[in-house]
């Protein structure tokens, strides 16, 4: 089988059963989004491997996400008149709550906001966050403009806050400072 079709040479793309819409339609740009993500993902998931046990769990909460937002694709690339079944459900998002409460519980409380960065594994992280939030927004208007699963943007809610869980859990493993905002301070000249 050849990886080109030549299908999409004029701007259209295929939904799962054939369905024909173009590259920029709301499920397109949100399913693109949501492969964006989990190729950030896919980063996260090398980086943290050069950390060895210590994140092991985190490790496979990463690789359990990857795999759910296949399904959310999957669930955004079929037509809701062809769909027997949603792939993501309101207990997907009970089970990232759930892992939210326990990282959290790790983690030093927040008592100041906090800037994208420390370890490297968590500034990743911090990167598919803002992917995953990107993916939600364009879920809000996907939901308002055609029918499908409303699921699908409440785990993008969850997720992000998953991830800034993660990276918070990550820098404190690791000893790393995470940066921190100080309002009472001018940011230092840099010129």
């Amino acid at each position: 089988m050849k990886i080109y079709t030549k299908t999409g040479d004029e701007g259209q793309t295929s939904l799962i059963y054939g369905r024909r819409v173009a590259k920029d339609d709301h499920r397109v740009e949100t399913y693109g989004t949501l492969d964006e993500a989990n190729s950030v993902l896919g980063i996260v998931a090398a980086s943290l491997r050069g950390h060895g046990v210590v994140m092991d769990d985190i490790g496979k909460i990463i690789l359990k996400v990857q795999r759910d937002l296949f399904d959310l694709g999957r669930d955004l690339a079929t037509p809701t008149d062809q769909q027997s079944v949603r792939f993501v459900t309101p207990g997907h998002v009970e089970q990232l709550e759930r892992v939210i409460d326990r990282l959290d519980a790790e983690a030093p409380p927040l008592r100041q906001f906090i800037l994208p960065g420390g370890d490297l594994a968590a500034s990743h992280m911090h990167h598919a966050r803002t992917v995953v939030r990107r993916a939600e927004r364009l879920s809000v208007g996907l939901l308002r403009d055609q029918d499908v699963n409303v699921e699908i943007r409440r785990y993008l809610n969850r997720l992000s806050d998953l991830l800034f869980v993660c990276a918070r859990v990550v820098n404190f493993r690791l000893a790393v400072a995470e940066p921190a905002v100080d309002f009472s301070t001018p940011p230092e000249d840099i010129a």
